[in-house]
């Protein structure tokens, strides 16, 4: 009797031993278990993309254009028998790049000036028959025309024998080598490009409501982020007489480039017209911005509270607010703060919803402070 009533024992003690490592267990895991934040809704400040008026010099955003981009092609085929020009190389207009075989063009003004020399003296014996009498009017205009077609051939072929001469039809930089010498090149065979970068252009798209302010000749303040404090003063050449659907038009500014401070081609400047904007802009502000100026997205917020990433456009800096020429509407809510933790078609909650005043709101203290656009992030 003693033994079983170990042994029970023994069984109730093992058990108990066995349910307490269980429930310790299953403590040890609820503990550990990662919370479910699927449905956790991201704080986030949001403010509505209205139009607001901003007192302000009209400021744009463009890209530098070389003055001139030439490519120089082959104008004759044949063998390229030099090329003394690199990459980086400075060209001067007229100056001798690359030599083409040039013995079928040399043979051919031989040719020709044979020709124009038989072609002569057919004339001149004609003539003296058509003034003798022994020869007609017709005869001798014809003979004539022969004559001055052997002359044209004459010029071609000068011309083409020439052409077997590569130079620079303008001062610049090579840019881009297309072939080496050596080889064979046809007409139209791309050998280098030139590119000017001694005066460049600012191509811009001015909405309806600025381009009206503006007129050619007006002189415009150019700057760029990669040299601070340095100012290149540059006109208006060209505006459209049409725009587009969107009602933009074409702008064209030019300008010198400087030697100590040589802006290349593809560069982002800022350019501050002497004209001042006073009509309503769709802004947002600076904070709602993700990216950089080249990739401008921000974080809209639809009916239900879901941020939707965007791709915008953006226009002027008014200092703590953008503006925005493509990509938003009137009345969208943006993300302003809690970016950092969004992905696209996140659950939000909204915290606090900012508000502007509209087309009554003036910025200029803060455009003032700001400059211009170089203190973007590029």
């Amino acid at each position: 009797m003693k033994r079983i009533i170990t042994i029970v024992v023994i069984i109730a003690v093992v058990g108990l031993v066995a349910f307490r490592l269980v429930s310790n267990k299953k403590a040890i895991d609820e503990k550990n278990k990662l919370p479910d934040n699927t449905n956790v809704a991201v704080a986030v400040n949001v403010a509505p993309v209205q139009n607001r008026i901003s007192e302000r010099n009209l400021s744009m955003i463009g890209t530098v254009a070389a003055n001139q981009v030439i490519e120089i092609k082959a104008e004759v085929q044949g063998n390229l028998l030099s090329l003394n020009v690199d990459l980086g190389d400075e060209v001067k207009k007229g100056q001798v790049i690359g030599r083409i075989d040039n013995k079928l063009q040399a043979l051919a003004v031989a040719n020709a000036e044979q020709q124009l020399a038989d072609a002569k003296q057919n004339l001149e014996r004609y003539k003296n028959l058509f003034e003798g009498g022994a020869a007609t009017q017709a005869q001798y205009d014809q003979y004539k025309l022969g004559f001055e077609n052997a002359q044209i051939a004459v010029e071609q072929a000068r011309k083409q024998l020439s052409n077997a001469v590569v130079r620079a039809p303008i001062s610049g930089q090579i840019t881009q080598k297309a072939v080496e010498a050596g080889a064979f090149v046809n007409i139209g065979t791309s050998i280098v490009t030139v590119v000017d970068v001694s005066r460049l252009k600012v191509q811009l798209n001015v909405a309806e409501n600025d381009v009206y302010a503006l007129k050619v000749g007006d002189p415009v303040q150019i700057t760029a982020t990669v040299f601070p404090g340095v100012t290149y003063e540059g006109k208006i050449t060209f505006i459209s007489p049409r725009g587009d659907d969107a009602h933009n038009y074409p702008v064209e500014i030019a300008f010198n480039n400087q030697s100590k401070y040589t802006l290349k081609a593809g560069t982002y400047v800022n350019t501050a017209f002497n004209r001042k904007s006073q009509v309503p802009t769709l802004q947002i502000p600076r904070d709602a911005l993700v990216g950089s100026i080249r990739d401008a997205k921000v974080y809209v917020v639809d009916q239900n509270n879901v941020a939707k990433l965007k791709k915008i456009t953006v226009g002027a800096d008014n200092g703590s607010y953008l503006e925005v020429q493509e990509g938003l509407q009137e009345g969208e809510r943006v993300v302003t703060t809690g970016q950092i933790n969004l992905a696209d078609s996140t659950k939000v909650s909204i915290i606090q919803s900012g508000a502007q005043n509209g087309v009554t709101a003036q910025d200029t203290g803060k455009a003032a402070a700001s400059g211009n656009t170089s203190s973007m992030n590029q």
